[in-house]
């Protein structure tokens, strides 16, 4: 239990259903659809369509989705929502034009948005209501408008300079991004809910709204066709997820082109250590960052469209590889070179929301949905008021590597939900979100739940650190000790300027009958039930 005379939140219960998001009016929201009769699926699309609209530097009809799906008795089901690049991103067209990196804010960098195809496949498959109904609530704040929230608006004002450079004055009312509590307004993307509800996914990728945001892709230099977008509708599709045993359950992911794979080699890596006295202990964060090291490096090396390249998940889970990798470690000393990818032997030398909702019927869904970096490509259809995602700056412009961008590809993704169970059953479903920091924040929240014991809005809130781009992101919770004896080991040390990503999770405790609920404090979400 949590000290009570110090700040904190405490994890929430209930006994019957439970939603956690990172909005309050958003965890209201797929409450209320369960209240009337929905299921945990209906209930986690109408909350990530609200979402798409009070949280909208974070996702949006105009990004991508993942979801895991588990009931009762049954399999873990999984969906891959992510879209695809146009028909005409050949490679040698980008090498004719000078382009050697995707621009995350140019039109290159939007692939077709993969999320209502894939809501619409989800609920005609596992859901009790379709779309017609659950996007109501979302059309509701659109129209009506909703206050922006602090983290939003912090976000937003980061994020002022990139919808400038777009042209995207909608999002900067008076010229700027709005206050915490102005109240905005999409009356635009009202509409458009207003026709997909309608008309269902083809009210999006054909017709006005998609001819909007061809347009506007053209009008900057996009290889983006109107054929394109109608295929985006049924471009969603059921894969097998991926799994492994730790610490005595069954943790779940999605597989490529998603980065659930990382959180599975991650936990593999960290198998063989103990638990250190202290979870903000400098042994405890060191061997967490190097072994993320070596995951990322193997990320960015092989990660990509399974059906378009081939991604050596054997090789890459092969307990034998894992705990190779594990021994590198040195637990005094930052490595200074890695190895080269898919290699255990040193050389010589060298925006997203995550929801979460279980219902009365024990049904557990774990729900991701994402424009990728805060709004997207900051490139908006104006007419149909869709802010179109950037995902396509996952793919690298290099010829012959497994992710380089190509037609119809899917781009090396980062969103990944994750669910855990135990004899078959859903014990819990959780997601850290933050871009890239995903694989780490899930590994970092699932070892402090399950090995440092600490309860599941403990597990959230614990100070978060991240190894990205030759640098440590230290988040300021990290004790001042620790940060300067991390630099002495070797590691880039870098006051992190945003919080590390958000988290939710639900643990469905079924020996005493009840849900318990966590959010994070990095967000301005909440947990709730009944």
């Amino acid at each position: 239990m949590r000290d009570l005379h110090l700040p904190g939140r405490s994890p929430v219960y209930a006994t019957h259903a439970m939603a956690a998001t990172s909005m309050p009016a958003a965890t209201l929201t797929a409450l209320d659809v369960m209240r009337a009769g929905g299921n945990a699926l209906d209930a986690a699309i109408a909350a990530v369509a609200v979402l798409g609209v009070i949280e909208p530097q974070s996702t949006g009809i105009g990004g991508d989705n993942f979801c895991l799906w588990k009931q009762p008795g049954k399999k873990v089901v999984a969906i891959n929502g992510s879209g695809r690049a146009p028909a005409a991103a050949l490679i040698d067209w980008y090498e004719a034009q000078g382009i050697t990196a995707i621009d995350d804010t140019g039109p290159h960098s939007v692939t077709v948005p993969g999320a209502v195809g894939s809501w619409e496949k989800l609920l005609a498959e596992h859901g009790t209501k379709g779309l017609d109904e659950v996007l109501q609530p979302a059309i509701r704040f659109a129209e009506e408008g909703w206050p922006v929230h602090h983290r939003v608006a912090s976000d937003w004002e980061i994020a002022a300079a990139k919808l400038r450079k777009n042209g995207t004055h909608a999002f900067l009312p008076n010229g700027s991004a709005p206050k915490a509590g102005d109240v905005f307004r999409q009356p635009a993307l009202a509409e458009t809910l207003r026709t997909i509800a309608k008309k269902g996914a083809i009210g999006f990728y054909e017709g006005a709204v998609a001819a909007n945001m061809v347009a506007t892709l053209r009008a900057r230099g996009g290889l983006h066709t109107e054929e394109d977008f109608a295929a985006g509708r049924t471009a969603a599709h059921f894969v097998e997820p991926i799994h492994t045993a730790w610490r005595g359950y069954d943790v779940w992911q999605c597989p490529p082109n998603g980065s659930g794979l990382m959180v599975l080699m991650l936990l593999g890596i960290l198998e063989g250590f103990e638990p250190t006295s202290d979870p903000l202990s400098v042994e405890r964060m060191h061997r967490h960052v190097e072994a993320a090291r070596l995951v990322y490096r193997d990320r960015d090396a092989f990660l990509a469209d399974p059906t378009l390249s081939k991604v050596p998940m054997d090789q890459l889970m092969d307990p034998a590889y894992l705990a190779a990798l594990h021994k590198l470690i040195d637990p005094a000393r930052a490595m200074q070179n890695l190895p080269r990818a898919g290699e255990a032997v040193l050389p010589p030398h060298r925006d997203t929301v995550y929801l979460c909702v279980v219902d009365k019927d024990g049904n557990a869904c774990s729900f991701i949905n994402s424009l990728f970096k805060s709004f997207g490509s900051g490139i908006l259809a104006d007419k149909a008021g869709v802010m179109l995602q950037n995902r396509g700056a996952g793919f690298v412009v290099e010829r012959g590597h497994p992710n380089c961008i190509a037609p119809n590809k899917r781009p090396m993704h980062t969103i990944i939900p994750g669910m855990l169970t135990k004899d078959g059953e859903a014990v819990m479903p959780f997601g850290v979100m933050g871009g890239h920091f995903q694989p780490m924040g899930q590994t970092w929240f699932l070892d402090n739940l399950l090995q440092y014991g600490m309860d599941i809005q403990q597990a959230l809130d614990l100070p978060r650190l991240f190894p990205y781009g030759g640098k440590l992101e230290v988040e300021p919770g990290i004790p001042a000790a620790s940060i300067e004896a991390l630099a002495r080991m070797g590691h880039a040390i870098t006051m992190t300027e945003r919080p590390h990503g958000g988290g939710q999770a639900i643990w469905i405790d079924r020996a005493r009958g009840t849900l318990v609920g966590g959010s994070d404090p990095r967000k301005d979400g909440m947990a709730l039930g009944y």
